[in-house]
Order: structure tokens, then sequence, then C-alpha cells
């Protein structure tokens, strides 16, 4: 069988994609985290919720999680009773540039995920087989190291993006049992999401939503996993690190994801990402 072996790594070291079945025995911590790329998370087995952005899903055998490159998420494993078996596949923009020039935009199912508020893809018998055989493919060709098997690879990865973008559209939200999140919570997320670059703070969000300061406060860590102000930052910095990406200037992503302060936007943004936002750039 085809495990890696896990690490706490979050960021990419391969150009367009990464593959990584893994199988884990002994319950981990994993801190909330955001990646520069969209991720599919393919869940096989143990006990497992994943908190996506004020929502907690209770995953099922077979369950697929999407999110993409703004989404704050974290899985959390609350028993050792089965091993903790999922496959993660991370997807680079550059890998869906390639095929936006032949016409092709898959990434519609993550930004549809993210607008609906709803990460969670449950395919049924008949999509899951079809979704793991081109998983099995994968394996099968980086273990037998033929002529190429890299090529094979990379097109299963496109064969599961389509499988998984037209299944998409074909489920229901049957899954929404097994969902956990508080209305006034995820309008507050929703209206951080929308307004990152306003005034947050916490007697400015328990005025404009009628609630109390304390209410508020225990809430949205209860529901969210992170403190306002935690997420608020996470948020606020990771939209500063796609606009880098997109081309933006360290100043302009500084001032327009409402930091006030230069020297504290450089601090927080190494802090988060373990580099200066000038070095990530030059990569």
């Amino acid at each position: 069988m085809y495990i890696d072996k896990f690490t706490t790594r979050q960021i990419m070291t391969e150009r367009f994609y990464e593959y990584h079945h893994y199988r884990d025995v002994n319950p981990f911590a994993v801190d909330f985290h955001q990646h520069a790329f969209y991720e599919i998370f393919i869940f096989i087995s143990g006990d497992v919720n994943y908190i996506v952005e004020g929502r907690t899903y209770k995953l099922r055998p077979g369950d697929i999680m999407l999110t993409n490159n703004s989404d704050i998420h974290c899985p959390e494993i609350t028993s050792a009773k089965y091993p903790y078996e999922r496959i993660v596949i991370w997807l680079d923009n550059s890998f869906f540039n390639r095929l936006r020039d032949i016409g092709e935009d898959l990434t519609t199912c993550f930004q549809d995920a993210s607008n609906r508020d709803y990460r969670l893809f449950r395919p049924n018998e008949a999509q899951l087989r079809q979704i793991q055989s081109a998983c099995h493919t994968i394996e099968q060709e980086r273990m037998n190291g033929q002529l190429g098997n890299q090529v094979m690879a990379y097109s299963s990865i496109m064969e599961i993006l389509v499988l998984l973008s037209r299944a998409y559209y074909e489920i229901s939200d049957s899954a929404q049992q097994d969902v956990t999140e508080n209305e006034q919570i995820n309008q507050v997320v929703s209206y951080i999401n929308n307004h990152f670059d306003e005034d947050l703070s916490l007697d400015h969000l328990a005025d404009r939503f009628y609630l109390s300061k304390y209410y508020l406060s225990h809430q949205f860590k209860h529901f969210t996993g992170l403190s306002l102000y935690q997420f608020i930052m996470k948020k606020r910095l990771t939209i500063a690190r796609n606009m880098l990406i997109c081309g933006k200037t360290v100043t302009d992503a500084c001032s327009e994801c409402g930091f006030s302060d230069y020297s504290n936007f450089l601090k927080a943004f190494k802090r988060e990402f373990g580099e200066k936002p000038s070095e990530f750039i030059k990569k």
C-alpha cells in the first residue's frame, strides 16, 4: 500500500500539484491554517470533525472536503478508535491556469462551495468508486517507476478534478444533518470576509449584530475554534498573501487588508507564514 509519512508542512514544494495518502494510528493536533492553493481532502477512516470558517462537519468514510486558497480550516481528530486515513490533494493555481488555456475552469466547484459556505461533498457509491480508481492509478504509477508514470499520475489528477466537477452539481445537501453551525456566527464570519479592510473591532461587530461583546466572543470561539482577533488576523493575512501572488505590492496589500501599521503587518506576516512578504514574493 502506498502511504506517505505525515508532516505538518502546509506549503507546496512541487510546482503544480501534490498527492498524499496518510494513515495514522494515534491522534494528533493540527492548528488552524490556510493555503495558497486549493485542497481536495478525501476522508477514508477515523473519528474526525472538520472545521471550516465557523462550520463543523462530521465526516463519514468517503466524504470529500473542498477548500480554496482563503478558507481557514482545521481537522479535529476526536478519537483513536480507528486509524485516521485520508487522501490529500493540493492544487496550485498554475495547475488550473494550464487548463484555462484550453477553455476549462475546474475551480468552479471550489468557488461554489465557498460562496455557499458549504464545503462538504458526499459522493454516491458509483462516483466514489471512480474517484478511488483514479487515486489507485496515481499510487500504482508512483510505485512502479515505469516510463511515463509522471504523465499517467498527472492525467489521473485531472480525471479526479473532472469527476468531482461533474458529480458536485448532481448531489443534494443531504449531508446537512452532519453540519454544526450557528446562524449568527455565520453572519459575522460572512461580514468579516466581505469587509476585511474595514473596522472589525469587537465593539463594532457587537453593535452591528445586536449582540453583547461577551456573547459574541464566546460563541465565535466556540463555533470557529479561534478568537475573533485570531480569525480576523488570519483572514487579513491570507487575503494579503493572495494579493501578493496576484502581483500587488507589499504596501498595497497592507493598506487594502485593513492594516494601519506597516511594520506590524510585516511582523504578523512573517509570524503567520514563516517569511517576510518580500521573501514570499521572490519565491
